[in-house]
C-alpha cells in the first residue's frame, strides 16, 4: 500500500484555489468589462457617430476630455456644419478630477463697428436672420487654445488631422445635414447664397443622398492653423482673408476685432438639486434659467410614481408653467460684464424660487402678463453639444453654435469658413448693445454631481428649446428614473416666446388633453431640432447617449 502525500493534497488544494480565484477575479471584471452595455474608462457623445469615434480615438491616443472634446467639434463642423465651425463659438464647462468646475466662454461679440439701429432688423416672426450685419467676432479657436493650454495632452496639431483629412477627401452628405438641406426653410437661404459653393451641385441646387461633400479651403485653413496655432487666424493671414470676405459681403468687422477677442473664465454657478449638485454656466449663458425651472420641480417631489394617470398631466402642467415664468425672465440674461442693472442671481435664490413656486396653481394657467412676460423674446433653432469623461475623471460639457442654421448663410470663399449670426441673439432680448459684449444664450452645457460620486455631463441643442430639452432629460432621468436613454429620447413640450405650448410628434395623447382642458393654448411649432448629448459615470461605469434626433451616436472604449 503507498504512503500517503499529505503535501500533494496540500498542494492540490492550494492551487485549486487559486485558480477558483483567478476565475471568479476574470469572471468579474468580465461582467464589469460589460458595464451593462456601458464603457469601462472614457466615453464621447456627440452629434454623429463618426465625430464620437474621433474624440474616443483621441482619447485612446493618451488624449485628455478637453482634446477630445475639441477633436470632436472640428469634426461636427464637417458633419453638421449647419450648427457650428471656427466662424463661431462655444462653453465649455470644464470638471477636473479634484472636483472643481470652471466655464470658458468663448461665444462671439460684438464687434467695435456695427450697423447702426441694427436690432431694428430684428424679425417680428419667425425667420432666419441672415446677412452680414449679424456675424459677431469669432472664439471658437481663442478657445479651445485656453482650454487646451490649461487640460490638454496632446499635441495641438493632432487633434485637426482627422477633420483635416475629412474637409479634404470628403464624406458622403450626412443624412441629417441632407434632411435640412431639402427642408424648404434651408433650401432657398442656400441656393441663393455664397454657401452654394460647397452645399450644390454643378446645376446650382443642394446635394443629396449618396453626393460627397468637400471642404477643401476649409481643409487648407484647418491644416494652418493646426501647424502655426489660433495666431494663424487671430493675427494672421487666415484673420486678414477672413475679413476682407467680411467686408465684400457688407459687414463691418475689422483685424483689430479678432486680434482683441479674450476668452471670459468663470467659476461654474452651483446650485443644489437634492441628492445632486448642479454646476451651470453664469450669464450670459442659460444656465440660471435650466436652473431656474428644475429649482422650481424639486419643489413638486417628482418621482417615478408622477408618471401614472392624470398625476403626469398635472406635472407637465406644473413644468409648464415653470417654463412660462422662465420666458418672463430671459431679459434678464445679459453679459454681466456691461450690464450692471441687470441680474440673473434672483434667478436661483430660494426666496424668488419660493415665490414663483406659490404661483403657480394646480388648476389653471394664466395670460402672460402673470408670468413677468412683458416682451417676447423670437425663438430660433441651431447649435451643437459634446460631452466627455476621460479616464483620469476629467469631465466636459461642451456647447459649440455658429447661431441659426448656416449662421447668417455668409460664406468665406478664401478662408472656407462658414459665418456665424451672433448678434440676432440680441433680438427681443435686448434694447442695446455694445461693442465687446456676449450676447445672451440659451446654450447651457452642466455637469452635474451625486452625493454618491456619480458625475453627468450633459446639454443640448436646438435654439430656444435648448432649456427645455435639458430641462426635461435631467427631470426624467433624475427625478422619474428613467435610464439615460429614454430619459433623453422622451418627447419634449415646448413652450415658445409667446407661452404657446407645442408637443413634439409622439407625445401622450392624453397629457395633451389634459393639458388642453386646463386652458394651455397650442402653439404651431414644427422645427423639433431638440438635441441632448450626455456622458454619465457612476460606479466605475460610463453610460454615454447621443441623440437620436440627429441620427448621433455615441462612442467610448
Amino acid at each position: 500500500m503507498a504512503r500517503s502525500r499529505p503535501w500533494l493534497l496540500c498542494c492540490c488544494l492550494f492551487w485549486g484555489f487559486i485558480c477558483a480565484v483567478a476565475l471568479v477575479c476574470l469572471c468579474v471584471a468580465l461582467l464589469a468589462d460589460r458595464c451593462s452595455g456601458g464603457f469601462r474608462r472614457a466615453a464621447v457623445s456627440a452629434d454623429s457617430l463618426l465625430c464620437s469615434e474621433v474624440g474616443r480615438n483621441v482619447l485612446q491616443q493618451g488624449g485628455s476630455a478637453v482634446d477630445g472634446a475639441i477633436a470632436a467639434l472640428l469634426c461636427t463642423s464637417v458633419v453638421n456644419p449647419q450648427s457650428m465651425g471656427i466662424g463661431g463659438g462655444s462653453i465649455m464647462t470644464v470638471r477636473n478630477k479634484t472636483g472643481n468646475v470652471k466655464v470658458y466662454n468663448f461665444r462671439e461679440t460684438v464687434p467695435q463697428s456695427f450697423k447702426a439701429n441694427l436690432l431694428n432688423d430684428c424679425p417680428t416672426t419667425f425667420r432666419l436672420s441672415t446677412g452680414s450685419q449679424w456675424i459677431g467676432v469669432p472664439g471658437e479657436l481663442r478657445g479651445y487654445e485656453a482650454v487646451h493650454k490649461q487640460y490638454g495632452k496632446l499635441r495641438w496639431a493632432e487633434l485637426f488631422k482627422p477633420t483635416v483629412r475629412l474637409a479634404r477627401e470628403g464624406i458622403p452628405l450626412p443624412a441629417f445635414l441632407g434632411k435640412l438641406l431639402h427642408s424648404d426653410i434651408v433650401r432657398q437661404h442656400v441656393e441663393k447664397s455664397s454657401l452654394c459653393e460647397i452645399f450644390c451641385n454643378k446645376n446650382k441646387t443642394v446635394l443629396s443622398k449618396g453626393d460627397m461633400l468637400k471642404f477643401p479651403k476649409l481643409a487648407e485653413t484647418m491644416e494652418t492653423i493646426a501647424e502655426q496655432g489660433a495666431n494663424a487666424f487671430y493675427t494672421g493671414k487666415i484673420g486678414h482673408d477672413l475679413i476682407q470676405d467680411i467686408k465684400a459681403a457688407g459687414g463691418t468687422m475689422k483685424m483689430e476685432d479678432l486680434r482683441s477677442f479674450q476668452v471670459q473664465v468663470d467659476n461654474a454657478w452651483t446650485v443644489p438639486l437634492g441628492n445632486s449638485q448642479m454646476h451651470i454656466p453664469p450669464p450670459p449663458a442659460g444656465g440660471a434659467l435650466l436652473a431656474f425651472i428644475l429649482t422650481i420641480m424639486k419643489e413638486f417631489s417628482l418621482t417615478s410614481d408622477s408618471l401614472v394617470g392624470d398625476k403626469k398631466v398635472q406635472m407637465y402642467h406644473h413644468y409648464i408653467e415653470a417654463a412660462k415664468f422662465a420666458n418672463g425672465q430671459r431679459r434678464s440674461i445679459r453679459d454681466p460684464v456691461f450690464d450692471y442693472t441687470k441680474s440673473a442671481d434672483h434667478l436661483i435664490d430660494p426666496s424668488f424660487i419660493h415665490r414663483i413656486r406659490a404661483m403657480i396653481s394646480s388648476n389653471l394657467t394664466h395670460e402672460n402678463a402673470y408670468y413677468l412676460n412683458i416682451k417676447p423674446s423670437s425663438d430660433h433653432i441651431g447649435t451643437t453639444h459634446v460631452s466627455v469623461i476621460d479616464e483620469d475623471g476629467l469631465a466636459v460639457s461642451a456647447t459649440s453654435t455658429i447661431n441659426q442654421l448656416f449662421g447668417g448663410t455668409v460664406y468665406s470663399p478664401r478662408t472656407g469658413i462658414i459665418l456665424n449670426n451672433e448678434l440676432a441673439d440680441f433680438c427681443g432680448r435686448a434694447d442695446t448693445l455694445r461693442a465687446g459684449e456676449r450676447p445672451p444664450s440659451s446654450m447651457t452645457p452642466v455637469i452635474l454631481e451625486s452625493k454618491s460620486g456619480g458625475i453627468l455631463s450633459i446639454g443640448g441643442s436646438g435654439g430656444s428649446m435648448i432649456t427645455t430639452a435639458v430641462a426635461l432629460s435631467i427631470i426624467n432621468h433624475l427625478w422619474l428614473k428613467m435610464s439615460l436613454k429614454d430619459a433623453i429620447a422622451a418627447p419634449i413640450v415646448f413652450v415658445d416666446s409667446k407661452n404657446n405650448v407645442n408637443f413634439e410628434p409622439g407625445f401622450d395623447k392624453h397629457v395633451i388633453d389634459g393639458l388642453r382642458a386646463l386652458g394651455h393654448k397650442d402653439g404651431t411649432w414644427k422645427y423639433f431640432f431638440n438635441v441632448v448629448n450626455a456622458v454619465e459615470k457612476e460606479n466605475g461605469c460610463m453610460v454615454a447617449v447621443s441623440d437620436s434626433r440627429k441620427f448621433g451616436m455615441s462612442a467610448g472604449y
